[in-house]
C-alpha cells in the first residue's frame, strides 16, 4: 500500500481545527472526504500538527496510505478538484510518494509557526480573521528582547493550556523572533514540537512587553513560575499560521524523544 506525503494550505476560519471532531467541520475531515469522493477509500490521514479552531496553515504536512499507485501530480490535482467541489477552504500544494516508514508527525524534526499582529486604529477589513488587530502602537524591539527569555530548553508549564495532553511541559524552543514591517508585527517560532496554546500564549505575553507593561525580566519570572496563572492573555487564533515542517533527509526514521511529541499550538 503506497504512502503519500502532502503539503497542505488552509484557511482555518470556518473549521473546528485540524483534527476530526464531532462538533463541526475539520480540515482532516475535509481532506479525508475528498479522498473518499475520489477513490472510494475511507482513509485516516495523519498531520504533522493538530492546529486549533481558527488557526491557518501554509505548510501543514500530512500522509495518507492509498490502495493503488497514483502519479503524484495527478493525485494532487484530483484531490484539489474534489476539495473545490465540496467548497472547502483547503488546498494540496504538492504530493510525493514516500517510504512507508515516513510519518508526518513523528518523523518531523522541526516545526515553524508565524503569528501576525496588525497595529492600527482602524479595524481590519481585508485581514479580518487572518491577524490579531491591536488598535495601538507596540514596541516590537521590546517584544523581541522579551522573547529571548523564552528561547532554549525550559519547562513551559506557564505557557501551556490546562487541556494540553502532552506527557511533559519541557520543550526546546529554537527560535522566537519579533520583527516589524509598517503596521505588521510578525512573531516567528521554531521548535521540534510545541505544547497546546504555547505560541498563542507567547504572543499574548509579548504583547504586554510591546505595550511597556512587562519587561524581559517579567517574562523570565513568568516562565520560572511554572504556573499557568503567571501567563499573559492567550492571543486569538486568527493570527496563527503553521508555516513549515522540516524532516531529515531520509524522511523516515527520525523519531522525537517521548517528551517531544507535538501536541498543539
Amino acid at each position: 500500500m503506497p504512502r503519500y506525503r502532502m503539503t497542505v494550505e488552509y484557511d482555518g476560519t470556518s473549521y473546528v481545527g485540524w483534527q476530526r471532531q464531532t462538533n463541526g467541520r475539520s480540515v482532516q475531515g475535509a481532506i479525508e472526504g475528498a479522498i473518499l469522493s475520489l477513490t472510494g477509500e475511507t482513509v485516516s490521514i495523519r498531520g504533522a500538527g493538530r492546529t486549533d479552531s481558527g488557526v491557518h496553515a501554509m505548510g501543514q504536512v500530512m500522509h495518507a496510505d492509498l490502495a493503488r499507485e497514483w502519479e503524484p501530480f495527478t493525485l494532487c490535482k484530483a484531490v484539489n478538484a474534489h476539495l473545490r467541489l465540496a467548497g472547502e477552504r483547503v488546498a494540496i500544494l504538492d504530493v510525493t510518494e514516500v517510504d512507508v516508514r515516513f510519518d508526518a508527525r513523528f518523523s518531523a524534526i522541526r516545526r515553524h509557526y508565524l503569528y501576525r499582529i496588525i497595529t492600527r486604529r482602524a479595524p481590519l477589513a481585508l485581514e479580518a480573521g487572518r491577524a490579531w488587530w491591536v488598535p495601538k502602537e507596540m514596541d516590537h524591539e521590546a517584544m523581541h528582547a522579551a522573547a529571548q527569555m523564552l528561547v532554549g530548553r525550559h519547562d513551559f508549564t506557564t505557557f501551556r493550556s490546562a487541556h494540553c495532553q502532552a506527557n511533559s511541559p519541557v520543550r526546546t524552543l529554537d527560535r522566537l523572533d519579533v520583527t516589524r514591517s509598517g503596521e505588521l508585527i510578525e512573531i516567528r517560532a521554531t521548535a521540534q514540537s510545541f505544547l497546546h496554546n504555547q505560541i498563542r500564549s507567547f504572543a499574548g505575553t509579548l504583547k504586554l512587553a510591546g505595550e511597556g507593561k512587562w519587561t524581559p525580566d517579567d517574562v523570565r519570572a513568568a516562565l520560572e513560575a511554572r504556573d499557568r496563572k503567571a501567563c499573559g492573555p492567550v492571543a486569538p487564533p486568527d493570527g496563527l499560521y503553521f508555516m513549515q515542517v522540516d524532516y531529515p533527509d531520509d524522511g523516515a526514521l527520525q523519531m522525537p524523544a517521548p517528551d517531544e511529541e507535538s501536541d498543539d499550538s
